[in-house]
């Protein structure tokens, strides 16, 4: 859910909006009521930037879809197997 804020509001709150700003949560910031700007947490920013990286990745993004299609297909061993296996 965005917190929408005018940029006067903005610079006004500037320094608390750090605590002010839950997880997940944006601050939309407006001038004569546009949208102009977004103000996140540092942490949900980073993820967001990992998660467009990882979605332009096409080989990763088909290894995750095959996984899935094994999963789904049951082509699984249980974890206990696979450490084994894997000498751990």
């Amino acid at each position: 859910m965005a917190k929408k804020l005018t940029i006067t509001e903005a610079r006004n709150r500037l320094s608390g909006l750090p605590k002010e700003l839950k997880r997940n949560q944006v601050a939309k910031i407006t001038r004569r009521g546009e949208p102009v700007l977004a103000i996140m947490r540092w942490d949900d920013y980073c993820g967001l930037l990992e998660t467009l990286e990882f979605m332009s990745d096409e080989e990763a993004l088909k290894q995750v879809r095959q996984g899935i299609a094994d999963i789904e297909a049951g082509r699984v061993i249980p974890w206990e197997e696979a450490r084994k296996r894997l000498g751990l």
